[in-house]
């Protein structure tokens, strides 16, 4: 049964994240922290940074570390047959509908009206990322004894970093992975 509630839970997230991978983090955390329980916040952003580092999409490398933390190597299956399945076949039929009516002033307004929603549901599941790194019990606050001053402080020098000297991105994941690791070690 369990198999089944994957496929079907990330047959929805892979029918309704338009926009990638980012935009389907929303959705992601909705199905599988809030809906099913079957992760925790914490564990939903482990799952997220490890999606990240490794090689593909993040909603496929998502759904198959859920899928096999869940249920093994079948709940990875079923989770990375149910993301991947409806954007195949959505993506297929807009091709061929796109090529075919590309001119026409409707689908130009219809892709200008979904830039704002993808914009918005990516800046919400960075807001939700960024929540969960900074206040370990997900409720913002400025308390000294709520917020992890040591992982702002790296969040901050990392934007600065990537705006003002535009550096590879995995320079500055690596660097802040050793200078957190440090961090927390020593303090």
């Amino acid at each position: 049964m369990i198999y089944v509630q994957m496929l079907l839970s990330f047959l929805q997230i892979g029918l309704f994240s338009f926009g990638g991978g980012y935009a389907a983090l929303p959705l992601i955390d909705s199905q599988i922290v809030k809906l099913h329980g079957w992760l925790t916040m914490t564990e939903f952003t482990d799952v997220l940074t490890i999606s990240q580092m490794t090689p593909g999409p993040i909603a496929i490398n998502a759904a198959t570390f859920v899928g096999m933390r869940i249920a093994g190597a079948a709940g990875a299956l079923a989770a990375t047959l149910g993301c991947i399945l409806p954007s195949t076949v959505v993506a297929i039929v807009l091709a061929k509908i796109y090529y075919k009516y590309r001119e026409m002033s409707v689908m130009k307004g219809v892709m200008n009206g979904l830039r704002p929603a993808v914009v918005a549901m990516i800046a919400s599941a960075g807001l939700s990322i960024m929540i969960q790194a900074l206040w370990a019990d997900g409720v913002v606050s400025f308390a000294a004894d709520k917020m992890d001053f040591i992982a702002a402080a790296i969040f901050i020098a990392s934007l600065i970093v990537l705006r003002i000297f535009k550096p590879n991105q995995i320079i500055v994941m690596a660097a802040a992975g050793v200078i957190g690791g440090a961090a927390y070690l020593l303090l």
